[in-house]
């Protein structure tokens, strides 16, 4: 299957014309996106549980070379006042009030806020432009489309309708955070740039699922995952965005009483959660910063749970789990439908009285916290991965292993390589524009407008502080060799190797595939396309009678729907860029083909002075849960060429064109 890549020149295939806003670049629609996932295509894959090999196979077909604060709740915000009813936080030129009827300051869901918008702050590329949050917010939502808030204000969410959602957040977020780091009041404290986009996004009505419901929310899947508390908030998953428990008020008879609809379980209390299918639940309340600790009172939040409990109602349940990346951060997973089945009072820790309860999951639900608690236990070496048959197929070419699995059939592994985790180019090219590179000994620093570097990436660094691509340029320009700058500057995101756990795994008919035993945010790099650097006439040499399923062409297009419309650009590299990985390459090669994807690649130019130094970087288009098929598009060539070989798609996705080439 050709492994080929795709040129950024978005055709309108689709019913609204496609967008041209440089704002944000990660977004894929997914109709399916869990057809999608688990079917991707060539080497993609699934997660499946069929006949395990029982024991590690050594095999030869490998050799390797001999030469040679980040989420939600990470940090704090700029909390100038707490009080036991509610919680002030400024954030540079922009005032936030959350009033909170709990005692604990974590809230029943009935939240107020009260916004206020401080005078805008000044950001300079060369000179200096205003800088408002809220304008910034219309800006962005003028440039959309506007089918896209026809799906929005459907009653009923979708998986689209959460898509956009979560697309409009990230683009809000991204851009304030990448705005706020060049103000002068940059260094003044956290900017939270993730609460000020979802309150934004709250005050202007930009969400779905707005009504809350018992039960299934349209559009979120079982395994969903979620990096800021906010975003549960504007999918209707989890409405408040401090507290752990949501609830709504239902009427029995003449009277009104509360029913609980989902709780977060992120580690604030002592609940057990080593059960998958039981959640030992602690209520909330009992502690306050003014007070100290107390009995819990049945009320609010613990009452509405209490209520479910005789009512039998089904309660959404999202676990917090630990960032491996940002380990004083949470990822928070969509767990799926629980029913609580008791509750008591016990004596907690501090000795005062505390509120249990014991939820149940309901059976016949895809897995979602039990994947994590697997990776957890295989890190740990606890219990053995099933289907192993490399522990590491790179041999310690990458910074981390990745591992070889077939659990599917009695394949041993994939046809002979060498594996290689860098761009070999035997005939580079001299560079299009002299340049000595950045002079920036101590790393490049936001605000400095020296720096040749951000000066290429329009007064930017092209990535945040927790790596994440800021957004899409044709071209992202990296510090590079000719550069003064250490190997950690934050402008060399692409060069520091895997920093995810990558396996390779066999799939049920599309060969091998490519997942992740982490989790992965928006915008974050997953890898680069390794290989050997080869020309045209090359190119149409191996992909006609040598039938080279690996090579990646930079001049090939793609469809990819989006929210922004006109028309986006190619990316304006300076030469066509063809890779072969057949013979040589990295976990790249095996990432399959799907016509909605869950990565992107984008043209990475590092700073060289002796040659053209361009690489082929993926990142995530969207949040991707652990153990899920990594795919992207591999496009097509435009105009088909008369005989030209189709060869048949696999992905299942609704949005499928039946074929590649």
């Amino acid at each position: 299957l050709h492994k080929v890549v795709l040129l950024c020149l978005c055709l309108s295939f689709w019913s609204f014309p496609l967008w041209g806003c440089t704002f944000y670049p990660f977004f894929i629609s997914p109709e399916s996106q869990r057809l999608s996932e688990q079917n991707a295509q060539t080497p993609t894959g699934q997660r499946v549980s069929a006949t395990p090999i029982s024991s590690a196979v050594p095999i030869n077909s490998f050799r390797t070379p001999t030469a040679g604060a980040a989420n939600g709740d990470v940090g704090g915000s700029s909390r100038r006042n707490n009080r036991s009813r509610g919680q002030f936080t400024e954030e540079d030129g922009y005032v936030e009030m959350n009033e909170v009827d709990a005692e604990d300051g974590t809230g029943d869901g009935r939240t107020r806020r009260r916004q206020k918008r401080a005078k805008g702050r000044r950001a300079s590329v060369g000179g200096s432009v205003d800088v408002d949050p809220d304008a910034l917010a219309n800006e962005i939502l003028k440039s959309m489309n506007p089918a896209v808030f026809d799906v929005l204000n459907q009653p009923d969410g979708s998986r689209d309708s959460v898509a956009y959602t979560l697309l409009i957040y990230e683009v809000l977020k991204r851009k304030l955070g990448q705005v706020e780091e060049t103000t002068k009041e940059a260094s003044s404290g956290a900017k939270r740039p993730d609460l000020k986009a979802g309150t934004i996004m709250m005050s202007k009505g930009v969400r779905t699922n707005s009504k809350k419901r018992i039960g299934v929310v349209p559009g979120v899947e079982i395994g969903d995952i979620f990096f800021f508390r906010f975003e549960l908030c504007l999918v209707g998953l989890h409405a408040p965005s401090m507290a752990g428990i949501d609830y709504l008020g239902s009427k029995t008879s003449q009277e009104e009483e509360p029913l609980a609809v989902s709780i977060v379980s992120s580690g604030g209390y002592e609940d057990n959660v080593e059960d998958g299918a039981v959640l030992i639940y602690s209520g909330q309340g009992g502690s306050s910063r003014e007070k100290g600790a107390s009995d819990q009172k049945l009320e609010r939040g613990n009452l509405a749970l209490e209520k479910s409990l005789h009512r039998g109602n089904e309660v959404r349940v999202i676990r917090g789990m630990r960032d491996v990346a940002h380990p004083t951060g949470k990822v928070y997973v969509y767990d799926g439908l629980y029913k609580i089945q008791d509750s008591w009072v016990e004596k907690a820790k501090s000795g005062f009285n505390v509120f249990k309860y014991k939820l149940v999951r309901l059976p016949g639900q895809p897995e979602a916290y039990m994947v994590w608690k697997s990776i957890q236990q295989w890190t740990e070496k606890s219990v053995s991965r099933s289907g192993v048959i490399l522990p590491d197929l790179t041999s310690g070419a990458e910074n981390l292993p990745v591992c070889l699995v077939n659990d599917v059939d009695n394949e041993k592994g994939p046809a002979y390589f060498t594996y290689s985790p860098t761009l070999k180019n035997l005939k580079p090219i001299a560079p299009v524009e002299s340049s000595a590179g950045c002079s920036c000994v101590g790393g490049c620093q936001i605000g400095n407008f020296n720096c040749t570097c951000i000066q290429k990436n329009g007064g930017y660094l092209p990535y945040s502080a927790t790596a994440v691509l800021a957004d899409l340029k044709s071209v992202v320009y990296e510090c590079g060799p000719s550069c003064q700058c250490p190997p950690n500057c934050r402008n060399r995101v692409s060069q520091g190797g895997l920093k995810l756990r990558l396996e390779v795994f066999r799939t049920k008919d599309k060969g091998w595939g490519l997942r992740s035993w982490d989790p992965i945010r928006a915008g974050a790099f997953i890898c680069e396309y390794a290989g050997e650097v080869i020309d045209n006439a090359r190119v149409e040499e191996l992909g006609g009678e040598n039938e080279d399923d690996y090579i990646f062409d930079s001049t090939r297009i793609y469809q990819q729907l989006e929210i922004f419309p006109g028309d986006t650009e190619a990316p304006k590299i300076p030469f066509p860029l063809y890779i072969t990985a057949k013979n040589e390459g990295n976990v790249a090669r095996f990432m399959n083909h799907s016509c909605s994807p869950n990565v992107l690649w984008r043209p990475v130019l590092r700073e060289n002075k002796n040659e053209s130094d361009l690489h082929i970087a993926f990142y995530a288009i969207r949040h991707i849960p652990p153990m899920v098929e990594l795919t992207y598009d591999y496009g097509i060539v435009l105009p088909l060429k008369v005989g030209q070989k189709k060869k048949k798609c696999l992905c299942g996705s609704v949005r499928c064109r039946g074929y590649f080439c």
